[in-house]
């Protein structure tokens, strides 16, 4: 089997080390020829909650030689037209895109390859990208995990990607996918967001009382726009996030408030990839992360009022017309 990580950036050059360093064998593809160039003469370098260096098979995507049965996609969704028809002649007649991306990415993924070479996967952990062959790791190696799954019925094709990823964490097969993904959207759309508006890690919003407030409140209108649109939240690492962080009456607001600092315990270093996109001062992916809220909302007359203040205040820094501060947080003065 054939198997390749088209992305290989900072999530995917910490995939593709483990699964490497556990036995697997595995392209890491990647535009970025100093990176390619490092990871060829000197490996993988992981660091952070772990640190090893391992040798891996590097390529640019030009470099790519006939088709893959497993292609781990793991680039923007910005690009994902352009990046799919460029893999089309990659993919084996039998073989799977799976999408690692964040949001919902499954449809325009199916679009290009077919559903039934489609399938998907939620991922629990985080990287931070630091270039020439090296990334950290900014989750507890104990929470590496991945919720695999399909939303066209081809659950034949994910034995073969479940193989791939379980060399690096635990891989949980789920029944409920749409729902594992909006549990995983609503975390991004909280944090994330709050992220890429403050500059702030994922722990400087917990440890930030009115951050937290905020981010609090984005949780919650994610949940109230699922349960409008019949998406029933799938739990996160065995634990159900709407009994824990969701809430309709004072008293679970309070608790689920002084939760998220725990539910957030092993994440505390994450810092949002949206926020290392526009510190670069490059577009990030706000319109597949809070837009996705957004979009659902409209869809069913329930407005997602705080993801769109999220999704116009990143437009905004990416017009250069607003700075990633925690002043930003003052635009939810009105809501929160």
């Amino acid at each position: 089997m054939r198997a390749a990580i088209y992305g290989a950036g900072a999530m995917g050059t910490v995939l593709g080390a483990y699964v490497t360093k556990n036995g697997g064998r595995i392209d890491l593809i990647s535009r970025n020829k100093e990176h390619v160039s490092a990871l060829k003469s000197g490996g993988a370098h992981v660091c952070g909650g772990a640190d090893f260096t391992v040798p891996v098979s590097a390529l640019l995507p030009e470099e790519m030689e006939g088709v893959y049965d497993v292609i781990l996609l793991m680039t923007k969704q910005r690009a994902n037209g352009d990046v799919l028809r460029f893999l089309l002649p990659h993919v084996a007649k039998d073989g799977v895109v799976c999408t690692l991306q964040n949001g919902l990415p499954e449809p325009s993924v199916a679009e290009v390859v077919g559903e039934d070479r489609c399938c998907g996967c939620a991922v629990s952990w985080g990287a931070t990208f630091l270039g020439r062959g090296e990334a950290r790791l900014t989750t507890s190696t104990d929470a590496l995990e991945f919720a695999l799954g399909t939303l066209y019925g081809n659950g034949e094709k994910l034995k073969d990607v479940s193989g791939i990823l379980s060399l690096m964490g635990k891989v949980t097969t789920e029944k409920n996918f749409i729902g594992a993904r909006w549990s995983k959207l609503t975390i991004n759309c909280a944090f994330s967001g709050v992220s890429a508006l403050t500059g702030y890690t994922f722990g400087q919003i917990c440890d930030d009382k009115y951050a937290r407030k905020v981010a609090q409140a984005v949780l919650k209108e994610c949940f109230d726009v699922a349960v409008a649109c019949g998406i029933k939240p799938a739990p996160v690492q065995g634990h159900d996030v709407v009994a824990i962080l969701g809430y309709r009456t004072a008293l679970k607001k309070w608790i689920s408030y002084h939760v998220i600092p725990v539910a957030m315990k092993k994440h505390r270093d994450i810092i949002s990839g949206m926020y290392c996109d526009l510190s670069a001062g490059k577009p990030c992916e706000i319109d597949y992360i809070n837009g996705v809220a957004v979009d659902y909302g409209r869809r069913v007359c329930r407005p997602a009022t705080l993801n769109e203040t999220v999704v116009s205040a990143v437009h905004e820094i990416e017009r250069g017309e607003r700075a990633i501060t925690p002043d930003n947080l003052r635009l939810f003065k009105e809501f929160v």
